[in-house]
């Protein structure tokens, strides 16, 4: 049974998506203030938050910061108001998985969670088939694992971070636009919000390079996009 957390502080749209993921076989918890849901997932692992970004006591945004600070790759369902555009940018900035906008049906939130679910059962008949350990230079990819060392030193990454770096590395020499990869990594069509792409990869280059500037891993081709070091 899949464990569900929402964080949803109208009432009544809070406990339709509970009913709806009950009827899916999951085991759905619905919190309305945004710090008592975050507090419960960081004591309780889960499969999946539907976290709403206008929220009581912690926004959503600074819930799926701190999420992915403190290490948990568990998938986030961002809501956000149809308004608000800088909502949704800022809520794949900070490490959500995909976005819905409201008013939504309830048909399409759940082939939503249906599709995040079978996204990582996928990654994870993926990985148990490429079990394997890659090394470039200093760096080393544990693939089952989703772990990251640098001269035998981990690298804490987010799950977005590891797939970015993931699908460079399995392509060395390979220049991926900015909208191919948000395609592959995100698989959602995101039209006009690859600077996502750019703050996703400085930050990746912050934390495997030694000069971000200069970097020695992930590389830009200028005009184009990014590719991972083949030399």
């Amino acid at each position: 049974m899949k464990k569900v957390i929402i964080i949803e502080d109208e009432q009544n749209i809070g406990e339709l998506l509970q009913l709806h993921l009950r009827d899916m076989e999951c085991d759905a918890i619905h919190f309305t203030h945004g710090k008592k849901g975050f507090d419960h997932a960081l004591r309780n692992a889960f499969d999946l938050m539907i976290l709403d970004v206008n929220l009581p006591g912690m926004n959503g945004l600074a819930i799926c910061s701190e999420l992915r600070s403190a290490g948990i790759k568990s998938p986030i369902l961002m809501l956000t108001a149809r308004t608000e555009e800088m909502d949704k940018i800022n809520g794949l900035d900070c490490g959500a998985d995909d976005y819905i906008t409201k008013p939504f049906s309830i048909r399409e939130f759940l082939a939503r969670v249906k599709a995040i679910f079978r996204r990582v059962e996928i990654d994870r008949e993926e990985i148990k088939a490429q079990h394997r350990m890659l090394s470039y230079r200093r760096m080393q990819i544990d693939v089952e694992k989703r772990r990251v060392a640098i001269d035998g030193k981990g690298v804490d990454l987010t799950p977005k971070e590891f797939e970015l770096l993931y699908m460079l590395a399995t392509n060395p020499g390979v220049t991926f636009s900015r909208k191919d990869l948000l395609n592959r990594v995100w698989t959602q069509d995101y039209e006009g919000y690859e600077h996502t792409v750019n703050s996703h990869i400085n930050r990746l280059r912050n934390k495997i390079e030694k000069d971000p500037d200069n970097p020695e891993y992930v590389l830009t081709t200028w005009g184009v996009g990014y590719k991972f070091n083949d030399e």
